[in-house]
């Protein structure tokens, strides 16, 4: 995981910690707390599915451009290979 990557997943470990502990803080009926809780949970969810989605795009393009490299890596190599076999034929 890049430098990136880790900063956010601290940065919504946190706000989720802090809305959590200030949610329990908080002078509500107990109902009230944790439907807020819940919800807290449900964006937290929501953050980690994003970033999750984002981390595969990534990857996903990061595995079509090796293919394309090594596809016209190997076209340049079959390339060399016939002009090697031609000239030694």
């Amino acid at each position: 995981m890049n430098d990136n990557g880790k900063i956010v997943t601290a940065l919504l470990a946190g706000l989720a910690a802090g809305a959590v502990l200030g949610i329990l803080f908080a002078p509500d009926k107990g109902s009230d707390t944790r439907e807020k809780i819940n919800e807290s949970l449900a964006d937290l969810g929501d953050a980690i599915k994003e970033r999750a989605e984002e981390q595969f795009d990534q990857l996903n393009d990061l595995k079509e451009k090796l293919a394309a490299t090594l596809k016209t890596k190997l076209g340049r190599a079959e390339s060399i290979i016939d002009e090697e076999i031609e000239e030694h034929a």
